[in-house]
C-alpha cells in the first residue's frame, strides 16, 4: 500500500514538474525569483525532449510499482500517461522536438515580456 501511495505521488509531482516546465515562467512575471527554480527545470524538460533523455522519475515509479506488486511500463511517463491522451499515436522523435519546441516558445515569450518588464523599470528608476 505504501508503495503504491509513493508510486502515485511521483506520478503527480511528474505532472506538476511538466506543468512548472511549461508555464513556471508566469510565476516569474509576479515572483521573480522563482526563475532560479524555473529556469534549470526548463531547461531540464527541454533537454529530455530535445535529447530523448530518460526522465528518472520514470524508473523510480516503476521501482514502486514493482515493490507494490504492480506492473511497471516500458518507455517514459510522457508516453505512458500523456501521448495517449493527447495523441492516438506512439510518441516519436519529430513530436518531442515539437514538445521541446513548445515549452522554449512559450518561456522565451513569457520571460521576453518579464525583462521588458525589468527594462522599463530600470529605465523610469
Amino acid at each position: 500500500m505504501l508503495y503504491r501511495f509513493a508510486a502515485d505521488a511521483v506520478v503527480v509531482f511528474h505532472l506538476l514538474f511538466i506543468v512548472f516546465v511549461l508555464l513556471g515562467g508566469l510565476l516569474v512575471l509576479r515572483r521573480p525569483w522563482v526563475g532560479a527554480l524555473h529556469i534549470p527545470a526548463m531547461a531540464w524538460g527541454m533537454a529530455v525532449e530535445f535529447f530523448h533523455l530518460y526522465c528518472p522519475l520514470t524508473p523510480l515509479e516503476n521501482s514502486l510499482r514493482l515493490k507494490a506488486g504492480q506492473q511497471g511500463y516500458d518507455g517514459g511517463f510522457i508516453e505512458h500517461y500523456l501521448i495517449p491522451l493527447i495523441y492516438p499515436a506512439a510518441l516519436t522523435p519529430q513530436i518531442q522536438f515539437w514538445l521541446g519546441a513548445v515549452v522554449l516558445s512559450i518561456n522565451a515569450g513569457i520571460y521576453g515580456r518579464w525583462l521588458v518588464r525589468f527594462a522599463r523599470r530600470g529605465r523610469q528608476a
